[in-house]
C-alpha cells in the first residue's frame, strides 16, 4: 500500500504527485493542513521528524524528502521508466536533480512567501512573530526571521530571482538537445523542476521565461499537455486560488 501525506499547494508534494501519476499507481491520499499545523502534530513528527511535507508510507515504512521519494518511487516501480537505461545517463539526471534541489527548488520559497504566503503573519507583531516562529517552525526559523511579517528585502527577493534565471539559462541550454532536460526521454529532473516554473507562473512572473527563454516555453507548454499534469494540479493546487498575490514589490 503507498500512503501519501501531502498539501496541494506544496511545490515538493506536486513533484511526487507528479511522479505517483506518471506510473500509474494507486495511492491513498491524506491531506495535510499546513495552515493549521498539522504537520508539527505529534503524529505527523512521528513519520517525519523534519515537520514537512510530503511524506510517502509504503507498507508501513516511512519515506521523506520529496526527490528521494521519486527516487524511491522509481527504483521500487521501474516501469514506466522515469529515468535513463544508462549509468552515464542516470548520472547525468542525478546531477540535474541535485541542482534543481540546491538551487530552484530552494529559490522559489523567496517569491511565494514574499508574494502570498507571508499574509499568513500579517497580523502579528514583531515579538510574537518571532517567538511563533521559534516554537513551530525550528527547522526553517531562520528562513522565517529574514522574511518578517511584510515580506522579504531587495536582497533576498533579487538573489532568488537571479538563482531561478540561472536554472532556465541551463534549462534552455539544455533543452536545444530534446524536448526534455534528458532529451527524447521525460525523466525525473524535468518533474524535479516542474513546481518551482508553475509556481512563477501562478504568480505571475511566467515572463522570466516567455520573454528570454524560447525552448523552456516550449517545453512548459508541453508539460502542460501530459495527462499527469493536470491530475497534479487539481483543484486547489495553486496559491492564487486561495489567497491574494500581492505585487513584487520589496522592502528596502
Amino acid at each position: 500500500m503507498l500512503e501519501l501525506y501531502h498539501a496541494l499547494t506544496s511545490t515538493c508534494s506536486q513533484k511526487v504527485r507528479m511522479s505517483l501519476f506518471e506510473k500509474n499507481l494507486d495511492w491513498v491520499d491524506h491531506r495535510v493542513n499546513l495552515a493549521a499545523n498539522e504537520h508539527l502534530t505529534p503524529a505527523y513528527l512521528a513519520l517525519n521528524p523534519n515537520g514537512v511535507v510530503p511524506t510517502l508510507v509504503h507498507d508501513g515504512n516511512a519515506i521523506v524528502d520529496s526527490s528521494v521519494i521519486c527516487e524511491y518511487l522509481e527504483e521500487v516501480f521501474p516501469e514506466p521508466a522515469l529515468s535513463p537505461r544508462d549509468a552515464v545517463g542516470r548520472a547525468a539526471m542525478r546531477a540535474w536533480m541535485r541542482f534543481l534541489e540546491e538551487v530552484p527548488t530552494a529559490a522559489i520559497r523567496v517569491p511565494s512567501f514574499h508574494m502570498a504566503l507571508a499574509r499568513r503573519f500579517e497580523h502579528l507583531d514583531a515579538a510574537r512573530f518571532r517567538d511563533q516562529v521559534a516554537d513551530i517552525r525550528p527547522i526553517r526559523k531562520h528562513f522565517y526571521r529574514r522574511m518578517g511579517t511584510e515580506g522579504f528585502g531587495k536582497d533576498d527577493v533579487d538573489a532568488s530571482l537571479d538563482e531561478l534565471r540561472q536554472t532556465m539559462a541551463r534549462m534552455e541550454t539544455a533543452l536545444a538537445n530534446g524536448p526534455w532536460l534528458m532529451g527524447q526521454d521525460f525523466t525525473l529532473a524535468d518533474i524535479v523542476v516542474m513546481p518551482s516554473i508553475d509556481r512563477l507562473a501562478d504568480l505571475g512572473l511566467s515572463n522570466m521565461w516567455e520573454d528570454h527563454f524560447p525552448r523552456v516555453t516550449d517545453w512548459y507548454a508541453r508539460l502542460r499537455a501530459r495527462p499527469s499534469f493536470a491530475k497534479t494540479y487539481a483543484p486547489g493546487s495553486r496559491l492564487s486560488e486561495g489567497m491574494t498575490i500581492r505585487p513584487l514589490a520589496v522592502n528596502g
